[in-house]
């Protein structure tokens, strides 16, 4: 067990407000222990970042880099490490906890691909101007990160964000604050001066100081729904502060005029409960074609459900994945289930709470085609939806009939179906005989709609968390040589 502490301008220090305790899902053993910030300590730690952005900013964008890949080359070393810290966390098989350590340490190499592709100096000579194009940071960067990807998601945010010269104040989600403690870490063996990356742990409370302090120039938020909402509202009539939100969605996958269902049902088992269910690119609806073609696809997957372990995340024999993040979870998601069903959905697989702990439920599948209204929400759970048409328009107008558009994908041999969905589709990560959560940091992460505000991650974080100065410049002796009406001489 380790003690939860802050890092406030290169001091770590214990926490000032209420208690806080990780405790791991899998079995309620104490990961970490400590105390949450107060909000006089979050509005230090942006004073703290505030004062090294001074000088940070005017480092050269190689002395930034050489830290940024000193980071990376310790989470590549420590990468197992801080796979089995995930696992205990968030209760993420360690197959999958693996996947995600990798990720961090990868990182590095995308965002300054990203970085000089998107924010590169541009220069064009206009007679006697040259034109040029830079970028210079916002300034001091709130990232609040989510429980389920607890080190790649707030990674993607701050390594771009320190890359372009910002400094960060980082909250990581009150579920998983040892993750983000152990990056902390790892950030000051990697040499980053005192205060140009801080951390502060806690829920709400400490979350509202810090998007309350006029000092931030940006607030970078992974999670639900309710709280971008929240953070949104909070920030009403300060437009000078950058907002990225990346929110979440409800993910159709059609599948259609597929032979091989048994490969079918493997992706759409991948798409829908990899991580127990909880990324935000989860498949929650499952469009099939009316009749057998779509009888062979929802009885292969519902076969595959029943082949599914679940278990012990650390366990030798590892399972398909783990418990939710705690027993709050379970108890929400089937509550959204008992609901589906009583409004006339048909359990085919009903999602149950038999597992190994009171954190663990076991994948389930509603055909929810009867039903008159389908509630759009995402239950961040592993519960899926099937939804049968008569037709391939029908497919997909039931696929954009959501407020969501974060995640699609069409599993199809017929290319000209992929041709069409590809443009009618309504999401930004739409993919072909791919899962719905297969996506890559070498290109943009997000989508319309309530999934965000507009403000892609992945290869397209570069882009808020710089801004372009446009300059005019003409160089030599200065000579007016502009003559305009209405000036006499």
């Amino acid at each position: 067990m380790s003690e939860l502490r802050n890092l406030i301008g290169g001091t770590w220090q214990v926490g000032e407000a209420e208690a806080l305790t990780s405790t791991s899902p899998a079995n309620g053993e104490t990961v970490a222990e400590g105390k949450a910030a107060s909000e006089a300590q979050a509005v230090a730690a942006v004073a703290a970042a505030h004062e090294a952005f001074a000088s940070w900013k005017r480092k050269s964008f190689e002395e930034r880099r050489e830290v940024i890949e000193r980071f990376a080359g310790i989470a590549k070393d420590r990468r197992d490490e801080m796979a089995r810290l995930i696992a205990r966390e968030t209760g993420k098989a360690l197959w999958d906890a693996t996947t995600e350590a990798g990720a961090i340490g990868g990182k590095a190499a995308l965002a300054l691909q990203s970085y000089e592709e998107r924010t590169p100096t541009k220069e064009k000579d206009q007679g006697a101007l040259t034109l040029r194009i830079t970028h210079k940071p916002h300034g001091v960067m709130v990232v609040i990160g989510p429980f389920n990807f607890p080190g790649h998601l707030p990674n993607g945010q701050i390594i771009p964000s320190l890359l372009a010269g910002n400094t960060v104040v980082f909250k990581p989600s009150e579920q998983t604050p040892a993750v983000g403690q152990l990056m902390a870490e790892w950030w000051q063996e990697a040499g980053l001066p005192e205060g140009c990356l801080n951390l502060v742990h806690g829920g709400r409370e400490p979350a509202e100081a810090l998007i309350a302090d006029e000092r931030i120039a940006g607030v970078l938020f992974t999670g639900g729904v309710e709280a971008g909402r929240a953070i949104h509202k909070q920030l009403a009539g300060r437009p000078d502060v950058m907002l990225a939100l990346e929110l979440g969605g409800n993910n159709p996958l059609i599948v259609w005029d597929v032979k091989d269902a048994e490969d079918a049902a493997q992706i759409i088992v991948r798409s829908a409960y990899i991580t127990s269910g909880q990324r935000c690119t989860c498949a929650r609806r499952l469009i099939v074609q009316e009749g057998e073609g779509g009888d062979r696809i929802v009885a292969a997957v519902a076969a595959l459900i029943g082949r599914l372990t679940v278990g012990d995340p650390l366990a030798e024999d590892q399972p398909f994945m783990g418990p939710l993040i705690n027993e709050g979870a379970v108890q929400k998601a089937l509550a959204a289930q008992d609901q589906l069903m009583a409004d006339g959905a048909e359990p085919l697989v009903l999602m149950t709470d038999d597992g190994p702990g009171p954190a663990y439920v076991r994948p389930g599948l509603l055909d929810v085609t009867k039903m008159k209204s389908d509630p759009d929400e995402e239950v961040f759970a592993p519960l899926l939806k099937v939804i049968r048409v008569a037709s391939f328009d029908e497919a997909i107008e039931r696929a954009n009939d959501t407020k969501f558009g974060l995640a699609a994908a069409l599993l199809s041999d017929d290319a000209s179906l992929w041709q069409r969905f590809a443009v009618e589709i309504e999401a930004g990560i739409v993919n072909w005989n791919r899962q719905t959560t297969g996506a890559s940091g070498a290109m943009p992460f997000g989508g319309p709609g309530l999934s965000g505000n507009h403000r892609p991650a992945g290869a397209y974080a570069a882009d808020f968390v710089a801004w372009p100065m446009a300059s005019m410049i003409a160089e030599g002796p200065l000579k007016d040589d502009q003559a305009v009406p209405g000036v006499k001489k």
